[in-house]
């Protein structure tokens, strides 16, 4: 029978949401709480509470420190306001509940409730705290006034705006009272200066936290009668213990840190400036985030008059901020680095810095604020949820939009406060314990399953928050040129030029009638292009040349917007729209390859179709091209088909690579420039097979008198061509059985001479430069030779730049068995048995010494010249292929076509060290790289750094300098700057490590 009773009460308690029953029974026989546990309404009470449990180990604490316990115990049961509050507290804050624990008679700060005591402000605030004598005395009267304001929020009579705005009072209330007692403490300090206090953040939004750092500015001036310099030596003492009396850790706990690094000049700068000097360093120095942060600058302390003037005089700098050339990129630069700055083990868990998380809501909020608010003066409100109202007022936001990311920012910031509540400690990081989990999600109202229903909720809004976050910037602005759904926003032509202007945009009226080509009309194509483009619009605008991308998206939906898969594969695939955003927007070359072949946008949605195809496929693919050809130049024709798709297909890889995307992180550099030079390799070999066979059957049929090989040098025989390389080979021909000599030599050239004519036909496609210089005797020496007539010219008449210039050659097209010939021919001369006799060394080095001098062009930077230039391409090739000559018949190691596989052989063989090696292939990695993004970015080859701004952004991007933003002014950005410093700086290495071996070694 006693067993059934004890069940019967377990369930009693389960059914109130204890999860521990024997352990509240237990907590019930407290002496003083029999009342308790008899009284039906105060156990229901407790299932209100986020954590029952919780709360009774907090109540059993606060009567158990009562010199008068039933006085407590006789209040709760007298009083339903008192009991909802007090327990509502201890059910969801443990740290507050030791608070109360601490100091027994605080409880009767919930006792009141009044008209006035649901709507506090700061001056009610004030006489809460504001009497305190002394530090200690104001932590106490802090935490007491806060239980008021925690109980209120989690009773549901106070909601998340009311909350934060009088957390942000409290804190104003508090640093006033922390100034007066600073002063009281110094009155000498108090009567040379006047000191106001600027509260910055979610402070001078009165928007803040339970546990947060208070950000403020100090600025003073002297009063009559004191020298500047001792008023600010003064001020900055003031402003030194009002940060110290917040911030410091006591008995009584710490309120919460004051920081002051929003300060010009950071935590590097003066505490404490005069008015004219915050307003020297703004109109000189400021960033552009410094003026978003002043967005929020409200005066909060001291003295009163000096607040406001600095306040009114950065307004007119914080709404101009927009009119900046890198505003936007300036923005969302900072916006990824707060992304990237997350450790990845904290990505899924961050409520606040985290995708769809409250930065993402405060930064779009903040961005539509400063680039409108320039002429809208109803935008300026420094309060998140206050500004996206007016947003919506004045439609620039979507109402259905601006309530959903609205609800979306409530529930976050709800969950953010109660997650601090708990510890009183500053996170923004879902817990991971299940039970705090469930506590959290009772705190929002979620009985039934608590943690399901928290998580369901969370992913359903931070997917609205990154849905809207793309959208809400970026969608207005088609209702400049096309009728939207009702209820969307409604910008005026005026104002969608601004924010395309903002966004980067060189000609916004040319983007505008872009957008109307694309979005106006009712067709299905209209209807998903207008889906398609804000998402579009955000990628471009986070590129170098956002009009560049809006303008291909145009060019490419012409050509393919009636093609049913086309606009299917980007609103179906996310990675294809994304990917040709990037494409696009990044440059010249492969939206000019994509534009003579739009089809080939259907890559960009595969999961494999930007990988490389192998050599052999692409040949086994251009010879039956060639094959079903009617003519010569048809079959070249079919030829540069396959090598246009080709060679889009790996630029835009390449970039995407470069750039990375949310499904494709960025790639290595060193993976990435080895790829890319066996891809081109590869697609010019391809080539030139078709062109050769094309060139054949035109006058012999399937067979030559003549077996013919072509043989790669340079870049192309060692895997290690550029988008603009030329295409440096050898001819080499051996007449079959039967036929003359001479009737062999005849037809080797003339096919040597068709091959060239066909690919150097007139098109409109990146040509392939056929250059057989380097074959024996140079221009004047016969342009095709047999493979003895080779061996005479090598074995008599070879010189040493000769040895240096085979140590690349390989086959690359024609007869296969030949060409490997060719190659054991060739080996004895690259990889001397005896070595590099000191001559022949002393020739390769007078050499180089000519070509620095004759070849660099004139007015070229040689500190940034990739290929000539100062510790450039030509600088590491040459070393290394110094330690080939001479060790190469040793080493077999050596005996590759490709520098940096060499380089690495010399450096595991003990012939270069580990440093100098790094050091080399470093700057060989980025001189190739910046060769690459050049083509890419200009569509025409380039040993040197652009020096038009957009391209030299461009460049950056794709170099990783993501700062080098668009605008004229982009060379002046700190990541183009810091572009070219690096380079110097690591070329400049490169070359001393080169000299030394090169010249002494």
């Amino acid at each position: 029978m006693q067993g059934g009773r004890r069940d019967s009460r377990y369930g009693q308690l389960i059914r109130r949401g204890f999860t521990e029953p024997a352990a509240a029974e237990g907590l019930l026989a407290t002496p003083g709480l029999e009342e308790v546990r008899a009284d039906t309404g105060l156990l229901d009470a407790f299932a209100a509470t986020a954590d029952p449990d919780l709360a009774l180990r907090g109540l059993v604490r606060l009567v158990e420190s009562q010199e008068d316990p039933q006085r407590l115990v006789d209040t709760l049961l007298a009083s339903k306001p008192l009991r909802d509050r007090l327990l509502g507290v201890l059910g969801v804050s443990e740290a507050l509940g030791d608070h109360l624990a601490g100091h027994p008679d605080d409880w009767q700060a919930l006792v009141t409730f009044e008209a006035a005591d649901l709507h506090p402000g700061v001056e009610e605030f004030e006489a809460a705290v504001g009497a305190a004598g002394d530090p200690d005395e104001l932590r106490h009267r802090y935490r007491r006034t806060l239980l008021s304001v925690a109980a209120r929020d989690v009773c549901g009579t106070s909601d998340l705006a009311r909350t934060a705005a009088e957390l942000a009072d409290l804190a104003t209330a508090t640093l006033r009272a922390a100034l007066a007692v600073a002063r009281a403490e110094s009155p000498q300090d108090a009567a040379a200066c006047r000191l106001a206090v600027i509260g910055m953040g979610k402070c001078g939004g009165r928007e803040l936290n339970y546990v947060s750092d208070v950000d403020v500015i100090f600025v003073a001036e002297p009063v009559e009668g004191t020298e500047e310099s001792a008023a600010l030596q003064a001020a900055g003492r003031l402003a030194a213990r009002l940060m110290r009396i917040c911030s410091d850790t006591t008995a009584e706990g710490t309120i919460w840190p004051v920081d002051a690094n929003l300060r010009p000049e950071g935590r590097n700068g003066p505490l404490v400036r005069t008015l004219y000097s915050h307003l020297a360093y703004l109109n000189r120095w400021a960033k552009t985030w410094e003026f978003q942060a002043l967005l929020k600058a409200r005066p909060v302390a001291g003295d009163p008059a000096l607040g406001e003037a600095y306040v009114e005089a950065v307004a007119p700098m914080v709404w101009q901020v927009a009119e900046r050339e890198n505003f936007v990129p300036d923005v969302q630069q900072m916006r990824r680095r707060v992304v990237a700055a997350i450790p990845a083990a904290q990505v899924e868990r961050e409520l606040k810095l985290g995708p769809g998380g409250l930065r993402d809501v405060e930064f779009a909020v903040q961005l539509l604020q400063l680039v409108h608010g320039r002429s809208d003066a109803t935008l300026r409100s420094p309060t998140t949820l206050a500004a996206l109202d007016a947003l919506a007022v004045g439609g620039y936001v979507g109402r259905r939009d601006a309530a959903e990311l609205e609800s979306a920012y409530r529930f976050l910031r709800t969950m953010e406060h109660r997650i601090q509540l708990h510890k009183m400690r500053r996170t923004h990081l879902m817990p991971e314990a299940e039970e705090d989990q469930r506590r959290l999600g009772r705190s929002l109202g979620y009985r039934s399953e608590p943690v399901t229903e928290l998580h369901k909720a969370w992913r359903r809004h931070a997917a609205a928050v990154r849905r809207l976050h793309e959208k809400l910037f970026y969608r207005p602005l088609l209702d400049a040129v096309a009728q939207l759904e009702v209820g969307e926003a409604r910008l005026s032509p005026r104002a969608a030029r601004q924010r395309l202007e903002a966004l980067g945009y060189a000609d916004p009226a040319g983007a505008l009638r872009h957008l109307e080509a694309l979005a106006s009309g009712v067709s299905r194509k209209s209807a998903i292009q207008r889906t398609l483009l804000p998402v579009l619009l955000g990628w471009f605008a986070d590129s170098s040349d956002p009009d560049a991308g809006l303008l291909g998206f145009r060019k490419v939906s012409d050509a393919l917007g009636n093609t049913p898969w086309y606009l299917r594969l980007l609103r179906d695939e996310g990675a294809a729209a994304e990917n040709l955003a990037r494409v696009l927007s990044a440059g010249r070359f492969a939206p000019d390859l994509l534009l003579r072949a739009p089809e080939a946008v259907a890559l960009l949605g595969d999961e494999h179709g930007l990988l490389p195809r192998s050599r052999e496929a692409l040949t086994q693919e251009v010879l039956a091209a060639v094959g079903r050809a009617e003519d010569a130049e048809s079959a070249v024709a079919a030829a540069r088909g396959v090598r246009r798709r080709e060679l889009f297909r790996t630029a835009a890889g390449d970039l995407i690579g470069a750039y990375g995307t949310e499904e494709l992180p960025a790639e290595e550099p060193s993976q990435a420039v080895d790829r890319i030079g066996t891809a081109l390799t590869d697609i010019n070999s391809a080539t030139v097979a078709g062109a050769l066979r094309a060139a054949v059957r035109s006058q012999w049929g399937d067979e030559l008198p003549t077996r013919f090989a072509v043989i790669g040098m340079g870049r192309f025989g060692g895997q290690e061509l550029n988008y603009g390389s030329d295409a440096d080979v050898l001819f080499v021909h051996e007449a079959r059985e039967g036929v003359s000599e001479e009737e062999a030599n005849k037809a080797a050239f003339a096919v040597a001479t068709e091959l060239r004519r066909l690919l150097q036909l007139p098109t409109t496609d990146p040509p392939l430069v056929i250059d057989a210089d380097l074959r024996p005797e140079g221009k004047s020496g016969p342009l095709v030779r047999s493979l003895d007539s080779y061996a005479t010219y090598y074995r008599r008449w070879a010189s040493a730049w000769e040895s240096q210039a085979l140590l690349r050659a390989a086959p690359v097209a024609g007869d296969a068995d030949l060409g490997r010939r060719f190659t054991r021919l060739i080996d004895p001369l690259r990889y001397p048995a005896d070595g590099l006799s000191d001559e022949s060394l002393r020739e390769i080095r007078r050499l180089k010494a000519r070509m620095e001098a004759e070849r660099m062009p004139r007015g070229a930077d040689s500190t940034t010249h990739a290929k000539m230039g100062r510790g450039g391409l030509a600088d590491v090739e040459w070393t290394v292929q110094l330690f080939q000559l001479r060790h190469g018949a040793s080493v077999p190691e050596l005996r590759t076509t490709r520098t940096r596989t060499a380089l690495a052989a010399a450096r595991e063989a003990g012939l270069i060290g580990e440093e100098d090696a790094a050091v080399l292939d470093e700057a060989w990695l980025l001189a190739t790289r910046m060769r690459n993004a050049v083509m890419l970015v200009r569509g025409r080859a380039g040993d040197t750094f652009p020096s038009e701004a957009r391209e030299l952004g461009a460049v950056g991007r794709y170099l990783g300098y993501e700062s080098a933003g668009p605008g004229p002014r982009a060379a002046e950005a700190g990541g183009s700057g810091e572009m070219l410093d690096d380079y110097r700086r690591v070329t400049r290495r490169a070359r001393s490590v080169a000299e030394r071996l090169f010249y002494e070694g």
